[in-house]
């Protein structure tokens, strides 16, 4: 891999780096590795050996969220011999063995030393969190693990990041290859955040070559308990489009997700690994589907408005998030395809549960918004960023005063 790369560095250097495959590995393409981030213009092995038993799995995060629902996937999966449930309180998901404990902690080693494969999911992803801190988290969780892996001589880490890793972009190519280059801004969201795990997981690869690491990156996340950027667009009252260029809309399922990282724990699948149903929706299918009309702005005017809202603290994500609802980020997931694993929900079944799930919840540019709010901007906008026009005049009165 390229040298002289740092933390949050995502230089795409004009060579490939190919070198033979470790014992005990065979690969169905010739040996490539991974496009972290750009750095590398090519694909890990996939590693495909067979065990007499079946991997010991430990879970992070594995009291609530996806931790919890891909712990509750593989409880009893006799693909796994045994699991390890690791969060800092126990949870509700029977024939498991927990441990409880910090996953900060660099005490964390001396509990995975009986564990094969690793999925960390304990990041936090909450928009209303405080941005610093929760990046604070996040790398500091991440790090902790990657590194008592190495020393607990763990064989594999699954993480999960984001196809927004990739940028959304007028001119992306649709779907975008696994290895496309890395072009998403770094800013003080959750996709800053996942730039910057992933750039730990190079340098751990650096550090520690024995350590295999598979990174999945789902689609716009829809499940129960899922809150994002994504999910909160379809809480306003109509959808944001810019003069001159359609959104494609791509989704995954938490169901879904759950299934990939089995894949992954299992071995089926390496490297870098996109996750999404199949294909795209159109929009004018998103529209037919949901029910909500488009309103179409200058993209100055757009992203002018929503910076100017986060400076001000009223909405929690930068002016970039919203390239993800207006701009094409489809991925292609060719690996997932290769290993035999299939979406079981299509994009049109994804959205309409989105649709349930957002069904009486209201707001403009990823801010929620109360009862009274929501009143005022369904009758007086019914866009996002128009509809945020009060809110910013009140602001700066308040601000004068």
């Amino acid at each position: 891999m390229a040298n002289g790369l740092s933390l949050g560095s995502f230089s795409r250097p004009g060579r490939s780096v190919t070198a033979p495959p470790r014992a005990g590995w065979r690969s169905p393409h010739p040996p490539r590795y991974p496009p972290w981030g750009g750095s590398v213009q090519s694909e890990d092995l996939v590693p495909t050996s067979k065990r007499l038993r079946p991997p010991v799995v430990a879970v992070t995060g594995a009291a609530s969220g996806l931790g919890r629902a891909f712990l509750a996937k593989v409880a009893s999966s006799a693909d796994f011999r045994r699991v390890v449930a690791i969060d800092e309180q126990r949870g509700d998901v029977p024939d498991v063995t927990w441990r409880v404990l910090d996953i900060r902690d660099p005490l964390l080693a001396n509990r995975i030393s009986d564990v094969d494969v690793l999925v960390h999911l304990g990041t936090d992803e909450s928009l209303d969190s405080d941005h610093t801190e929760r990046r604070r988290y996040n790398l500091r969780a991440a790090q902790t693990v990657l590194t008592a892996c190495a020393a607990a001589r763990v064989r594999r880490v699954v993480l999960v990041t984001s196809a927004m890793v990739y940028g959304a972009a007028a001119d992306n190519p649709v779907p975008l290859p696994e290895d496309a280059p890395v072009a998403a801004e770094p800013d003080t969201g959750l996709v800053g955040d996942h730039l910057e795990i992933e750039a730990l997981v190079r340098r751990s690869l650096r550090a520690h070559p024995g350590l295999e690491v598979t990174v999945l990156r789902p689609a716009a996340l829809v499940g129960p308990g899922v809150d994002t950027v994504i999910t909160r667009h379809f809480e306003a009252p109509r959808l944001l489009v810019v003069k001159g260029c359609l959104p494609r809309w791509q989704f995954c399922h938490v169901d879904d997700l759950v299934s990939a990282l089995e894949a992954a724990a299992l071995g089926r699948v390496g490297g870098v690994v996109a996750v999404g149903s199949e294909g795209w929706l159109e929009m004018e299918q998103v529209e037919e589907i949901s029910g909500l009309k488009r309103f179409e702005l200058p993209a100055g005017v757009t992203f002018g408005t929503a910076q100017r809202l986060h400076r001000l603290g009223i909405t929690p994500t930068a002016a970039t998030d919203l390239h993800y609802v207006v701009y094409p980020w489809v991925v292609d997931g060719v690996a997932l395809r290769e290993a035999g694993w299939k979406p079981t929900w299509t994009n049109e079944a994804v959205l309409r549960e989105l649709l349930e799930l957002c069904e009486g919840r209201h707001a403009v540019v990823g801010r929620r918004l109360s009862g009274k709010e929501a009143t005022i901007t369904a009758a007086g906008a019914t866009v996002a960023v128009i509809g945020t026009a009060a809110i910013v005049r009140a602001a700066r009165r308040k601000r004068r005063t």
